[in-house]
């Protein structure tokens, strides 16, 4: 947390030069808003790391955006900003992902049914074991699959606790990626990823850049491509150890 003259001061220098290291500073600065923000939200039905998501890119908007003359605080003037694009994500979140009660219903049986058989096993069932044992079609449980909850990244990862702090480093995040590495599957899902979780891929898997050099080429700070890193993993691992 940076006081008002540190910030008025970095507010004018970025707005001279536009500097991406300025930005990055700025918004780590205020982050605390964001996930302030996200926190308040939570609880409604949105994973709490896709709220921060959304919250993380306004506050970025609002720097870039930000004019130090108008003569108000940039606390007063993010707030209403990074609200309204949460409330715009949950109103199309609860549009696109509201699913029938019965196959939500379906997707509970499966979550309990699936601990139960790893339980027992030490593997997940397939498709057809899960419909065989909840009497119920192939086809319905593999939609009913699509809806299940994304992974919190506040959740333990690789035995780390996932609490979200600046700089997380992703435990075991090479070893984890490298289990996949031999497959075609892999490659598709890769597709199926936004275009900067593609860009993110390329350059920390593929390439063998740092967070903070990736962060520097996507013109993001260490701390997003550390978020966006460790969910690009748990994306992979739920689509892929089925």
């Amino acid at each position: 947390m940076i006081d008002a003259k540190e910030a008025d001061k970095l507010f004018r220098e970025y707005r001279k030069t536009g500097d991406v290291e300025l930005r990055n500073r700025l918004v780590e600065s205020y982050f605390y808003v964001a996930e302030i923000l996200s926190k308040k939200f939570a609880g409604r039905g949105v994973p709490y790391d896709d709220l921060l998501q959304v919250a993380s890119e306004a506050l970025i908007i609002g720097v870039e955006k930000f004019d130090p003359d108008v003569g108000t605080q940039f606390t007063t003037y993010i707030t209403p900003t990074v609200t309204g694009m949460i409330k715009n994500y949950f109103r199309d979140y609860s549009r696109a992902v509201r699913p029938p009660r019965r196959i939500y219903a379906l997707a509970t049986k499966i979550r309990a049914e699936s601990n139960e058989y790893f339980k027992q096993y030490g593997a997940k069932p397939t498709v057809r074991q899960l419909a065989e044992k909840l009497g119920v079609s192939e086809e319905l449980v593999m939609e009913a699959l699509e809806y299940r909850a994304p992974v919190s990244l506040d959740a333990k990862v690789g035995g780390e606790d996932g609490d979200g702090h600046l700089y997380d480093v992703i435990p075991d995040t090479k070893d984890s990626f490298e289990i996949f590495e031999d497959s075609e599957s892999l490659r598709t899902e890769i597709r199926k990823l936004d275009p900067t979780e593609q860009k993110v891929v390329a350059l920390r898997f593929i390439q063998g850049k740092s967070q903070a050099e990736t962060g520097r080429i996507l013109g993001v700070s260490q701390m997003f491509v550390s978020r966006a890193e460790r969910k690009i993993v748990e994306k992979l691992r739920e689509s892929l150890l089925k």
